[in-house]
């Protein structure tokens, strides 16, 4: 039974993190100290040395049910080089809403201009904008495959990488393992797979810089757990088998393997070499991360993908111009009570002791799940036990026992590792240093490089998840060395958005109000906050507007923490110490996957043109909204036709939304819209299905 787990708890843990209000309670844990190191990651000195290292450190982190718990069933602005081909007819058009200019990231759609590109039901099709239809397509899953298979996209001249996730339908930090493949397709005239690359683990994410593109996938150690021959075996016992395994396992069963499919058949096979895999000095042995470069503009079954791999984990990716940044939250946990419970009653308060508190696992970032806005507060997680013992048979005890207590588990440190690569030259990335700093990233947006610097934002929570505070460190890139921080923000909510723009940062925390901090990280050595603005409601992503705004895509709240529906709002931050809303523009009862998927936001500065898309209990569509730099302004909803099957009709949800000259493009799984980007009038439809 291979295992990466997502237990129970996770469940809860997401929906504590949709539950914006809580009560605080008295006699809270403080929020713990930790310290902020550098960690350098160590080559293995031989193949010996790394598989005798990755047995004896897997060994320790193994339990009964494998690498994680009890098994469970579940559902769960581009550069110029990569715009090959682009001539002086090119329309003038929007692109994908990244983080960094000039480092383009995966997303449903890409567009040239000309061209639009899509994969939808493992088919992809090729736009022609101009005349407004399907040109060519291309089936890229096979029969016994499923057809919502989510594939992702990066477009370089006439090259598409199509990035197939395998079974990953969920958050991508509890990802099952999976068959992870991705596509390079030849665009010029009929669409044609040029190669198959399928690397061993998970996706994770990925970076285009040019034609040039880093993968970085997750794997855990290939190691089959045999079942217990004794069913009724202690958790003890099978944790040992387990030990026993993993310390004759080869080191084939952790080095990842990549299989190059070129466009003529023939198959190419591939190993990390042991040279190639690094470690930090304390790591677990049960994940590698490990990085693929490849280069559109080549043939990919002849160049190979150039794997470099480390003994670590990881589930966020930053890119800027010239390095790319892996860190690793640390995983949801929650405490398990293992030991037998005692026969006799275990006294209560009254009988002079104290009930057992468990720990519950802090509010976990929202990444790719929709958050829940209508369920109750939850405020704690029922306690998690092992069977209790049977009773019928048990000797006799004497009349006056004493108790044993059971053990309180500790929970782990919560701190975050990042590791930076520097990726300013062609091919592999060099590795160039790892940092650790206190609590829990919330995505992407709380990395950003600047001058030389890594600024890092994140909420550390007490271990009983009832207290918590933010902060900002700022490292040295060079070393990932601390050279300052800024802490104290939020106390008592975590981070909901940050946004760095130079100098300058921005993070939104939330509980039942929305404290906006700007900060100065001029000095890298004293950052500082510089003002707060408090307001209902939060923003879940912000986005620079004209110069001196910033937009924030959100929930209003009540007073109360409540949710109330999708709230639009354009800041004032042209004097740091004094921020203020100029505008805001709530939907009632609504939701939008903006507020979780920035690249669902559609911003285009020209004209102040804002589309994102819109869910209420009545409707679903794409809000077109005018921001200037005095307001947000509602111009009107795009809808999709009414998708009508024998039994049942739907409206189809918008997901992403382009700008091409003078239209409006909107993209749904049933198709693409064309609207007129002045007056919104339907121009055009194109069904994909």
């Amino acid at each position: 039974m291979k295992t990466l787990f997502r237990t129970a708890v996770t469940a809860a843990a997401l929906a504590m993190a949709a539950t914006a209000c809580t009560s605080a309670a008295t006699g809270q844990a403080p929020v713990p100290k930790v310290t902020l190191d550098a960690v350098r990651l160590v080559a293995y000195d031989s193949c010996d040395d790394m598989l005798s290292g990755l047995r004896e450190h897997a060994a320790e982190n193994v339990g009964p049910w494998g690498f994680g718990g009890p098994q469970i069933m579940y559902m769960e602005d581009t550069a110029a080089t990569a715009r090959a081909k682009t001539t002086s007819n090119t329309p003038e058009h929007s692109t994908t809403n990244v983080h960094e200019a000039g480092v383009d990231e995966p997303d449903l759609v890409k567009t040239d201009g000309n061209r639009i590109v899509t994969v939808v039901d493992g088919t992809l099709r090729v736009i022609d904008t101009a005349t407004r239809k399907v040109t060519a397509s291309l089936k890229l899953t096979k029969k016994d495959e499923p057809t919502f298979t989510p594939a992702d996209l990066l477009l370089s001249g006439d090259r598409a990488l199509v990035l197939f996730r395998g079974g990953d339908i969920m958050v991508k930090s509890f990802a099952p393992p999976g068959e992870t493949r991705y596509v390079v397709v030849d665009l010029a005239g009929q669409p044609k797979v040029l190669s198959t690359i399928r690397a061993q683990g998970s996706y994770v994410d990925a970076r285009m810089i040019g034609s040039t593109v880093r993968l970085v996938t997750r794997s855990q150690p290939d190691i089959t757990f045999p079942e217990p021959k004794n069913p009724d075996a202690s958790e003890a016992d099978r944790k040992k088998a387990n030990q026993d395994v993993v310390r004759r396992a080869p080191l084939s069963a952790w080095l990842p393997t990549v299989e190059i499919t070129g466009g003529s058949g023939a198959v190419k096979k591939d190993t990390v070499k042991c040279e190639r895999v690094s470690h930090p000095a304390d790591y677990t042995g049960t994940s590698l991360l490990t990085v693929h470069s490849i280069d559109l503009t080549q043939d990919v079954a002849a160049t190979g993908t150039e794997p470099i791999s480390l003994a670590a984990d990881g589930d966020t990716v930053y890119g800027s111009g010239t390095s790319l940044y892996v860190a690793s939250n640390p995983r949801w946990w929650f405490p398990v009570v293992t030991e037998p419970m005692p026969v006799e009653p275990v006294p209560t308060a009254t009988d002079g002791a104290a009930p057992a508190v468990e720990p519950t696992p802090s509010d976990p970032p929202v990444t790719s799940d929709p958050p829940v806005t209508s369920d109750p507060p939850v405020t704690s997680d029922p306690p998690v036990t092992s069977d209790p013992a049977v009773t019928s048979s048990a000797p006799a005890t004497p009349a006056t026992p004493t108790a044993e207590p059971v053990p309180t588990p500790t929970a782990p440190p919560e701190e975050t590792e990042v590791h930076r690569f520097d990726i300013s030259a062609a091919g592999a990335p060099s590795y160039v240093a790892s940092g650790k700093v206190p609590g829990r990233l919330l995505n992407q947006y709380s990395l950003s490089e600047y001058e030389g610097h890594l600024r890092v934002a994140t909420t550390l929570t007490s271990p009983d998840g009832r207290n918590s505070a933010s902060s900002v460190y700022v490292l040295d890139a060079a070393t990932m060395a601390k050279a300052g921080e800024v802490g104290g923000l939020g106390k008592g909510e975590r981070i909901y958005s940050v946004r760095f723009i130079g100098p300058v940062g921005y993070v939104v925390t939330f509980k039942q109000v929305d404290p906006l901090y700007t900060l100065d990280l001029r000095d890298p050595a004293a950052p500082k906050v510089t003002g707060e603005l408090k307001i209902t409601g939060y923003s879940a992503y912000l986005h620079p507007g004209a110069d001196g705004r910033l937009i924030g895509i959100g929930q209003e709240a009540s007073d109360k923490g409540r949710t109330l529906g999708t709230q639009v709002s354009l800041f004032d931050v042209g004097d740091p110490a004094a921020p203020r809303r100029l505008s805001q523009l709530f939907q009632k009862e609504s939701g939008s996957e903006a507020e979780w998927d920035p690249h669902a936001f559609l911003y285009w500065p020209k004209t102040g043109l804002s589309v994102l898309p819109l869910m209420t209990p009545k409707e679903s569509g794409a809000l077109v909204l005018k921001i200037d730099d005095s307001a947000v302004k509602k111009l009107g909803m795009i809808k999709h036709p009414t998708h009508q099957d024998k039994d049942y009709a739907y409206q189809p949800g918008i997901q992403r939304s382009i700008v091409i000259g003078d239209a409006l493009w909107t993209l749904s799984w049933d198709g693409l819209q064309v609207n007129d980007a002045t007056t919104l009038a339907r121009q055009a439809w194109i069904p994909l299905r």
